[in-house]
């Protein structure tokens, strides 16, 4: 990619978050709807437990059943280390 086509595409990718940067102000969070009715906030453990700690234990409950339940087991070996060929033998 020539060095125009990359500053384009620069000058797009920065005018698109730009644009959704100004569309999406928090500013218009401070008119209150109506019905609206926000509950107390999280603290930051409570925050942190269910935004951080409950993915995390969830994807090792995941991972430890995927573990356990796995069927598909390594096939054993059924021939002998003992097998000896000779020397010169032709193949059937």
């Amino acid at each position: 990619m020539d060095k125009k086509n990359a500053l384009r595409a620069g000058a797009l990718a920065a005018g698109t978050t730009l644009m959704m940067l100004l569309m999406s102000s928090p500013a218009l969070a401070l008119t209150r709807d109506d019905g609206d009715d926000p509950g107390n906030g999280l603290s930051v453990v409570e925050t942190l437990g269910l935004y951080v700690l409950a993915p995390v234990v969830l994807f090792l409950v995941i991972a430890g059943l995927v573990m356990a339940l796995d069927k598909s087991r390594k096939k054993q070996d059924t021939t002998g280390s003992d097998i000896r060929t000779r020397a010169g033998a032709e193949s059937a």
